[in-house]
């Protein structure tokens, strides 16, 4: 999933909002509502966000989107990282959609993976 708005929306809700919140969107659309959909990843508890979106993921997002690296091997050399844990921290970031991993083809060299951050801003939204 890419995300390509100007920010994206982090947020910190508990688990029983967020199913409230999918019911009620849920019933909307049975009413023949139109339901605007809400991009954005949300985190039942600040420790559960603190143990997804570390430093090295948040620092890794910042060089994606400065540098643009062209591979993932660039990016790696660029954060001073094991290549192996930059790969696992994109994919898992991936999974997220704070991240794309655009493939291509390139003469001569294979498969590319380039990650790319589509986005300007990362707010966060906790519910109190």
């Amino acid at each position: 999933m890419a995300i390509r708005a100007k920010n994206i929306n982090i947020g910190i809700k508990p688990l029983d909002e967020g199913l409230a919140d999918i019911s009620e969107a849920l019933k909307a659309h049975e009413r023949g509502e139109k339901v605007s959909p809400r991009r954005g990843v949300f985190f039942e508890n600040l420790d559960a966000f603190r143990k997804i979106l570390t430093e090295k993921r948040l620092e890794l997002l910042h060089v994606v989107k400065r540098d643009k690296p062209d591979t993932i091997h660039e990016l790696s050399r660029l954060l001073g990282r094991d290549m192996k844990n930059v790969s696992d921290d994109l994919k898992y970031l991936a999974d997220l959609g704070l991240v794309s991993l655009d493939k291509s083809a390139h003469v001569g060299e294979g498969r590319r993976v380039s990650p790319r951050v589509r986005y300007e801003k990362i707010r966060l939204e906790i519910a109190i």
